[in-house]
C-alpha cells in the first residue's frame, strides 16, 4: 500500500521527535522528581505554542499536493518561500512570549524552585524555536511531493544529538556544569537548529527537489500565497492547538495535586504521544495522497483513500492499548523507581488504553480533511470536543468531584472520543457527494 510506503518513514520520524521528549524526561526522572515536574510545566505552556505554528505551517502539505496533482509545478516554490518567511514572523513574538511565562506558573501555584527550573528551560528552548519553525516549512514541502525518508533520516541525528547534549549538560560531563532540565532544553535547541541546516541543505541540492524551489522567491518579500497558506493553516493551527491545549490545560491542573501527581501525568502523557506518533504520521500520508487525488479530479479515489487510510490509523492503536493494560508497570519502571509516582502513572496508563482507538479515528480523520483543505469545521469540532466538553469534564470530575488523577483524565477520553466520532462524519458527508472543496473563509 503506497500510503503505508509514504506514511512509515513519517511514522519514525514522528516517534524519533517524540523520542527526544522521551530522552528529556527519562533523564530528567534520574536527575529529581522537581525537575521533571519543572519539564511536565514547561512543556505544557511550551508545545501548545509550537503546535499551533506548526499546525498554520502544514498548509503546505495540501498545497504543494494539488499542485503537484494539477501539474502546476512553477508556483510551488513561491508557496514554499512564503511560508518560509512567515514561519521566521511568527518565531519573535513567540519567543519573547516564553521569556514571560515565569510568572504565570508562580501565580498557578507551584513551587519557586520548579517555576525557576521550568523558565529555565523555555529560555533555553526558545532559541530552537526559529529552526523548528522553519524546518517544517521544508517538511512539509517534502511531504507534499511524498518525499518522507530525509525527514526521517534528519530526525536520527537530530534525537542523536539531543541524547549527546542531555549526557554533557543535564549531568554536567566533559567539564560543563550540571543544568538538569534547563540542560535538556539547550540541548534540543541545538539538536533543531542542525536538522534546519541539513533539512535545508538536502532540499536546495536534492535533483528530485532543486528543480521546484528558486532560491530568488526566498529574498523577495512578497507573501502572495500567505492569505491561502493561513485560510487553510488558521483553522488547522488552532484546531490542533485545541487538542493540544486540552492536554495541556490538564497537565496545569494536574499540577495543583502535586509534584509527584504532576510527574506521572508526564511519564503517562509522554508515554501515549510516543504511540500517538504512528497515526499521525500516517495522517500526514493521508493527506498526501488525498491532496494528489483531489488536485487530479480522482474523487472517488480521495474517499477510499480517506476511509483506509482511517481504518489503519484506528487497527495500530490496538497494540499499544494492548501492551498499555498488560504491562504498565514494566513501562514506567523505565522513567522513574520513585514509589509514590510509579503508583500513579501505572493507573494513569491503564487509562490511556482506553484512549487509543478514538485518538487514532481522531487524527487520521484529521489529515483526511486537511487533504480535502477542510480546516474550518475541523477546528469547530475540536473546540466542541475538546475545551468545551473534555476540558470542563476534567475539570468536574478531576477537581470539583475531587476524583483526582482519573477524573481529569476521564476528560480526555470523552474529548478525544466525541472529536473521532464527529470528524469521520465530516469526512463521510463531503466525500460522498463529491463535494470535496469546503467553503473559502473570509479574513
Amino acid at each position: 500500500m503506497r500510503t503505508l510506503k509514504i506514511g512509515i518513514p513519517i511514522v519514525v520520524a514522528q516517534i524519533l521527535l517524540i523520542s527526544m521528549q522521551f530522552v528529556d524526561t527519562v533523564m530528567a526522572g534520574h536527575v529529581s522528581a522537581k525537575d521533571l515536574a519543572a519539564l511536565a510545566i514547561a512543556t505544557a505552556l511550551f508545545h501548545p505554542l509550537v503546535l499551533l505554528l506548526v499546525g498554520i505551517l502544514m498548509s503546505v502539505t495540501p498545497m504543494v499536493a494539488q499542485l503537484k496533482g494539477k501539474r502546476k509545478d512553477d508556483k510551488i516554490s513561491k508557496v514554499v518561500a512564503d511560508a518560509f518567511q512567515l514561519s521566521l514572523v511568527f518565531a519573535v513574538p513567540t519567543i519573547f512570549m516564553l521569556h514571560l511565562l515565569k510568572p504565570l506558573m508562580e501565580a498557578i501555584g507551584y513551587p519557586a524552585e520548579v517555576s525557576r527550573i521550568g523558565d529555565g528551560y523555555l529560555h533555553a528552548v526558545s532559541w530552537g524555536l526559529p529552526a523548528i519553525l522553519a524546518y517544517d516549512v521544508f517538511r512539509h514541502f517534502n511531504e507534499g511531493l511524498a518525499i518522507t525518508r530525509p525527514n526521517m533520516y534528519f530526525h536520527i541525528l537530530g534525537l542523536m544529538l539531543n541524547i549527546l547534549g542531555n549526557y554533557t549538560l543535564m549531568f554536567g560531563n566533559f567539564g560543563f556544569p550540571a543544568m538538569g532540565a534547563v540542560g535538556a532544553g539547550w540541548s534540543t535547541a541545538m539538536a533543531w537548529n542542525l536538522m534546519l541546516i541539513m533539512m535545508f541543505t538536502f532540499s536546495f541540492k536534492n535533483r528530485r527537489l532543486r528543480i521546484y524551489l528558486e532560491i530568488r522567491d526566498f529574498f523577495r518579500i512578497r507573501f502572495q500565497n500567505t492569505r491561502e497558506i493561513l485560510r487553510i493553516g488558521i483553522p488547522n493551527g488552532f484546531s490542533t492547538g485545541a487538542e493540544s491545549g486540552l492536554f495541556a490545560l490538564v497537565a496545569l491542573m494536574m499540577g495543583t495535586l502535586g509534584v509527584h501527581v504532576m510527574a506521572a501525568h508526564q511519564i503517562a502523557i509522554n508515554i501515549a504521544a510516543m504511540t500517538f506518533m504512528v497515526p499521525l504520521g500516517i495522517s500526514v500520508a493521508i493527506t498526501s495522497r488525498i491532496g494528489h487525488a483531489v488536485g487530479a479530479g480522482e474523487h472517488a479515489l480521495a474517499r477510499y483513500l480517506g476511509f483506509s487510510g482511517i481504518a489503519l490509523c484506528g487497527l495500530v492503536m490496538l497494540v499499544p492499548a494492548a501492551v498499555y493494560l498488560l504491562l504498565p508497570e514494566w513501562i514506567v519502571m523505565i522513567y522513574t523507581s520513585d514509589p509514590e509516582v510509579h503508583e500513579v502513572a501505572v493507573v494513569l496508563l491503564f487509562m490511556a488504553a482506553i484512549f487509543q482507538l478514538s485518538d487514532g479515528l481522531q487524527v487520521g480523520a484529521l489529515g483526511a480533511l486537511r487533504g480535502l483543505k477542510d480546516t474550518r469545521i475541523p477546528l469547530l469540532t475540536n473546540i466542541f470536543s475538546y475545551l468545551m466538553i473534555g476540558l470542563p469534564g476534567a475539570y468536574i470530575l478531576g477537581i470539583y468531584f475531587d476524583i483526582g488523577p482519573e477524573g481529569l483524565w476521564t476528560g480526555i477520553i470523552v474529548g478525544l472520543s466525541i472529536a473521532a466520532l464527529l470528524h469521520n462524519l465530516r469526512f463521510h458527508l463531503l466525500t460522498k457527494t463529491q463535494k470535496i472543496e469546503p467553503e473559502p473563509l473570509s479574513f
